[in-house]
């Protein structure tokens, strides 16, 4: 496929806003435990939609599959078990900081490490950047990676000027929020290797004419092995604390609960989050084979951009001081402009 950054750099703003959104439906569950909602959405984002979107998409799968080294499917899938602890531990991190914290730190680490391992493991790096537009790439990553700290600092700022007007959170635990947002930055980073892995799955399935959706056989596994540790987590929880049953019946309440609309806004939350691996598949096939992996980095910064924009559409910024949105201006500035720098660099490639 030729090579289009500013369309790839598009629909990875599609999917990171699909991403960025995702976690909001949860607000409308009432009734539900965290585990119940938890293991509801990811049978939708981790187990049914990667299945279906591979069937809908990849002509041939089942010879794919059978053709696809055993060994890779393998690895893919365990270094997806590695992701999807930290895709839980963002989950947790959210309940206590928030939508804007929890971004900002975990999607900076996962930024740095999601985009520069996967080269730097196969003994690429040097040669990647020694190319033409490297320097405009790596400005990105450095540009993006400041943009998610000053992200941070807005997200830290917010904190303060909420717990000075009370308006904090009832389960906020800032101790708490950021030992599991550095985990989820930490274990989501592997996300990229899962998928750097599965390549010559994705080879296969363009083989086979596949041809802009190649990356979608791969969330089989990537997010299969996702699925399989928050199903264990989720599990845990649910004979720890005897919620099983909430999938069926409501415990009993003061307030009116539907449990048709706990299991849509579940199901929601599952489709908004496939959306992202969907649309970020369809852009980084676009973004050319030189610095292909710095979709990662794209797709992070956008994350951020658009969970600020979630944390305003949320009110999660209501009584700040001038200063903290200053710094959240200085944020979303300094992230557009790490887009705009990748993307450029991208073109330069060729």
């Amino acid at each position: 496929m030729t090579p289009n950054p500013l369309l790839g750099a598009l629909l990875h703003a599609i999917g990171a806003c699909s991403s960025a959104l995702c976690y909001t439906p949860q607000k409308k569950t009432q009734r539900w435990s965290w585990q119940t909602y938890w293991l509801a959405q990811a049978s939708v984002c981790w187990l049914i939609l990667p299945i279906v979107g591979a069937w809908l998409t990849i002509p041939d799968l089942m010879s794919v599959l059978r053709e696809a080294d055993s060994g890779v499917m393998t690895k893919t899938f365990l270094l997806g078990m590695i992701y999807g602890i930290g895709g839980t531990a963002f989950g947790v991190a959210i309940r206590y900081v928030g939508f804007s914290v929890t971004y900002a730190i975990s999607i900076g680490i996962s930024c740095v490490l999601g985009t520069l391992l996967p080269p730097f493991l196969d003994g690429k790096l040097d040669q990647l950047f020694a190319q033409k537009g490297a320097g405009w790439v790596l400005a990105g990553v450095a540009v993006a990676t400041c943009g998610i700290l000053v992200s941070g600092l807005a997200g830290w700022l917010k904190d303060a000027d909420l717990k000075s007007s009370g308006n904090r959170p009832e389960e906020f635990h800032l101790g708490k929020g950021l030992f599991f947002s550095v985990l989820a930055g930490l274990l989501s980073a592997v996300f990229g290797l899962s998928l750097n892995a599965g390549k010559p799955i994705a080879d296969l399935a363009a083989a086979h004419g596949a041809g802009q959706f190649e990356g979608n056989v791969v969330y089989i596994f990537s997010c299969g092995g996702a699925f399989v540790t928050t199903a264990v987590y989720c599990l845990y929880l649910h004979l720890r604390h005897k919620t099983l049953g909430e999938y069926v019946e409501l415990p009993a309440g003061p307030e009116k609960a539907s449990l048709k609309l706990n299991l849509s806004m579940a199901a929601l939350t599952g489709l908004l989050w496939y959306g992202q691996f969907f649309f970020y598949g369809l852009g980084h096939v676009r973004l050319g084979e030189k610095f292909g992996f710095t979709s990662w980095a794209i797709h992070m910064a956008m994350l951020v951009f658009f969970s600020a924009m979630a944390g305003l559409i949320l009110k999660e910024w209501n009584g700040c001081r001038p200063r903290t949105w200053t710094a959240l201006a200085a944020a979303i500035s300094v992230l557009l402009v790490a887009v705009g720098l990748l993307t450029y660099g991208n073109m330069q490639a060729g």
